[in-house]
């Protein structure tokens, strides 16, 4: 009887012992197989990083050596108000449109020399140069009527959902973008297209 007990006992000691064994292994794998993880991802990101930070070094580089942001001249397309293309309900769009167009070198030409008076004794004065921005502005109007045909066509087809986003708006500025480019077939081209005040209602 006692040896039995005592055979009893000692099963209980080993399936003890081996369970402990068993469970500190599986923690001890644990431990290791979350470590090697660790180490693994932790290269894994600093290799990301490395290439994100050497590609953004070279494109800077890149853009250095090119032109810089060019900047032209803003063309006030003036107030839009229109229906917005919503099923539900009726909502319509107020928004301010600017453009900014390219330059061209023959816009601001350079000043030509004060002429003398050539020992004539007539000090004619020269005549005053035409403002370059004025004449741009005249330029474009011309195209204007077609511009704001194009802004109120892209917008007026939008919904009030796609326009409530910066994704949505940053869309729409890039369609107009390319309406108003095939307008202007290469005369000037279009830098940048702006929304002043955005009101849906």
């Amino acid at each position: 009887m006692a040896e039995n007990e005592q055979i009893e006992g000692n099963k209980n000691q080993d399936l003890t012992k081996f369970l402990i064994m068993t469970i500190a292994s599986i923690v001890i794998m644990f431990i290791v197989f979350a470590g090697v993880n660790y180490v693994i991802m932790e290269n894994l990101i600093s290799q990301k990083i490395n290439s994100v930070q050497t590609n953004t070094e070279e494109l800077g580089e890149e853009e250095g050596d090119g032109d810089e942001i060019q900047k032209g001249i803003i063309v006030d397309l003036g107030d839009f108000i229109l229906n917005l293309c919503d099923e539900n309900a009726k909502k319509y769009l107020k928004v301010n449109v600017a453009i900014e167009v390219s330059k061209k070198e023959t816009d601001f030409p350079a000043e030509e020399p004060a002429k003398g008076g050539g020992g004539h004794g007539h000090g004619e004065a020269a005549p005053a140069p035409a403002d370059p921005l004025a004449a741009i502005q005249n330029e474009m109007n011309q195209y204007k009527p077609a511009i704001r045909d194009a802004v109120i066509t892209n917008l007026s087809s939008k919904t009030s959902a796609e326009l409530a986003t910066a994704a949505g708006k940053e869309l729409s500025k890039e369609q107009i973008t390319n309406d108003i480019n095939a307008i202007l077939n290469g005369e000037r081209e279009v830098l940048r297209v702006s929304f002043g005040q955005f009101i849906i209602q």
